[in-house]
């Protein structure tokens, strides 16, 4: 049988179909829609198996229970759609499902999920549900979250969308300023996905889904601007390092010790394109800088031969328009590379809200590691004990505890 990737692609292609038909207001019917008839493609499949375009077997199925709901319940429900006869009926159920109607529709969901009316959470919860097809239970593991906050978040977010009644206008006047909301949550998502903080130290998988529909983003003309090709160029110049970043046992990497031959050759080279795409406008955004830093390290063969000073300057620059304690911390690793350890722990001490990198075990673990540097092995132990204390997951906490014995071997 095919896998779960399969049925999590085609889940957001066939919602997106459903809810043109049935409406936003009937979201939950164009979810159990899809879902019977994944239920029944399983069930025929079983004995028939696995015909050539599975793709396609599962648009004609959900066509047809459309159009059973669309018969049956005519009178008794308010559809998006005006459907007046079974001729014309037919034909509009067919064009909600052609490929250029279901990418709109994807992205006018995508737009609807980042309504400014809710919080960066629910709009992550809502785009992983509906868009990349995600349960609750998932969704709860990738942010070490219960089942019940998740099941809260999409319940909030869908009872928000149901009450705009139709999906957001991709001719809208405020289109702009909505993207900026869908860029970042999507850069939230790859994120997540990239720097872990749940069971696992890296959710490739939402690194993927980010990626997917920053893409879907990219292909839709008012979405293509340089901002989006810069946050698509940063998701592939880190997403190149995913294969280095964890090895065959579980265990993490961070950028010091990976192996550069490991890299994606060809994430990173289309990181470098879409970086370059970037500069066509006038506008600098965060995006731009972070891509250009990831640009700097994919361009060094060792981190010996790395441009520090050059990456020193975009932290400078990416602090001035988007001043956070963790930017900070990156600033601070990146000025110890390049000035030495003491400098580095000068800086550190320096960051302002250090209150907030209370739980994040790599604040610790850089005053450990310079510590170490400075040859104060007691006190980096003291850093690294503290980083483990507060470790997200295991790969994490065997990492931290390779370098608490560094401190004592």
């Amino acid at each position: 049988m095919l896998d779960e990737h399969f049925f999590r692609r085609e889940s957001p292609r066939l919602v997106a179909a459903l809810t043109r038909i049935f409406g936003v207001h009937n979201l939950a019917l164009a979810e159990d829609v899809a879902q019977d008839a994944f239920v029944r493609a399983l069930e025929v499949w079983k004995i028939r198996g696995i015909p050539d375009n599975p793709s396609a077997w599962l648009m004609t199925a959900a066509k047809n229970r459309a159009l059973d709901h669309v018969r049956r319940e005519r009178t008794a429900i308010t559809f998006a759609l005006v459907l007046v006869s079974e001729g014309k009926s037919e034909a509009i159920v067919d064009e909600a499902f052609a490929e250029h109607t279901i990418r709109d529709e994807q992205l006018r969901v995508m737009f609807s999920c980042c309504h400014p009316r809710l919080p960066d959470e629910v709009q992550i919860a809502l785009i992983l549900n509906i868009l990349c097809g995600f349960g609750a239970n998932e969704i709860a593991g990738a942010f070490l979250s219960g089942r019940a906050a998740i099941e809260k978040r999409i319940q909030r977010g869908k009872k928000v969308l149901a009450g705009s009644r139709t999906l957001f206008d991709l001719s809208d006047r405020d289109f702009v300023a909505r993207l900026s909301t869908v860029q970042r949550a999507l850069y939230l998502l790859f994120n997540e996905g990239y720097h872990g903080g749940g069971a696992m130290a890296v959710r490739s998988e939402l690194c993927g889904e980010a990626m997917r529909l920053t893409d879907m983003l990219r292909d839709f003309p008012a979405a293509a601007t340089p901002s989006t090709s810069a946050l698509a160029a940063l998701m592939c110049l880190h997403a190149a390092r995913l294969p280095a970043r964890i090895d065959a046992a579980g265990d993490l990497h961070p950028l010091f010790e990976q192996d550069r031959s490991r890299w994606d050759s060809h994430l990173l080279a289309r990181g470098l394109e879409l970086l370059e795409l970037s500069a066509s406008g006038t506008d600098v955004t965060p995006y731009h800088i972070e891509a250009a830093i990831a640009a700097t390290h994919a361009g060094a063969r060792t981190v010996e031969e790395t441009d520090w000073g050059a990456i020193v300057s975009l932290y400078d620059r990416l602090l001035s328009i988007n001043p956070s304690p963790v930017i900070a911390l990156n600033r601070a690793i990146a000025v110890a590379e390049r000035d030495g350890p003491d400098r580095g722990l000068e800086e550190l001490k320096r960051i302002a809200d250090r209150e907030r990198l209370a739980h994040y075990p790599f604040h610790e673990a850089a005053l450990g590691e310079l510590q170490l540097r400075c040859g104060n092995h007691e006190a980096a132990a003291e850093h690294f004990r503290s980083a483990l204390a507060v470790a997200r997951n295991d790969a994490e906490g065997r990492f931290l505890e390779k370098r608490l014995l560094a401190c004592t071997g």
